[in-house]
């Protein structure tokens, strides 16, 4: 037993040992790396006033966000629904992402995101997302149709306040 010991006193001794020396020479963790070009993340008008998109850029161009929208049936009409992404992604400018189905509907958008009228950043339509938007519609036979349309969503004003003041 003592030799058994012995060898993982002997052990231990050099994981501290080897573990001691290399510490030295180990580089400190990278700080976050910094988004490269403009930060899209925010909130855009839909289709209809009162509702809209928000967008969240995240690292390596992952894209989360969610359509908030009134319902239009007779079982939901007036109400908010939510339809979180499912997917969503940047590369560039351009912006693709479609959402959970909710109460029947759900959303694709594919397209770009540019410059818009907005003269600064934080001015209403500063940018704009602009392509394609598919309604997916599934029948209570689980039928699904689907309507795209050509859409432009303006990003809102950043301060709310001073804008509003302006029209």
């Amino acid at each position: 037993m003592p030799i058994r010991k012995q060898h993982l006193i002997t052990v231990l001794s050099a994981l501290v040992l080897s573990a001691g020396l290399l510490a030295p020479a180990q580089k400190p963790p990278a700080p976050a790396t910094q988004k490269t070009g403009p930060d899209y993340s925010g909130m855009y008008n839909f289709l209809r006033d009162g509702e809209f998109v928000q967008v969240t850029v995240e690292d390596h161009g992952r894209v989360t966000g969610f359509v908030s929208r009134y319902g239009d049936t007779d079982s939901d009409r007036g109400v908010f629904l939510d339809h979180f992404f499912k997917e969503g992604k940047l590369d560039g400018n351009r912006l693709a992402f479609s959402t959970e189905t909710v109460h029947g509907l759900a959303y694709e958008f594919r397209g770009t995101i540019e410059r818009g009228d907005g003269k600064n950043p934080g001015d209403e339509a500063y940018y704009v997302l602009a392509g394609t938007l598919t309604e997916n519609k599934m029948d209570a036979g689980n039928k699904t149709s689907s309507q795209p349309r050509t859409v432009a969503f303006k990003i809102f004003p950043q301060d709310l306040g001073s804008d509003a003041s302006k029209k």
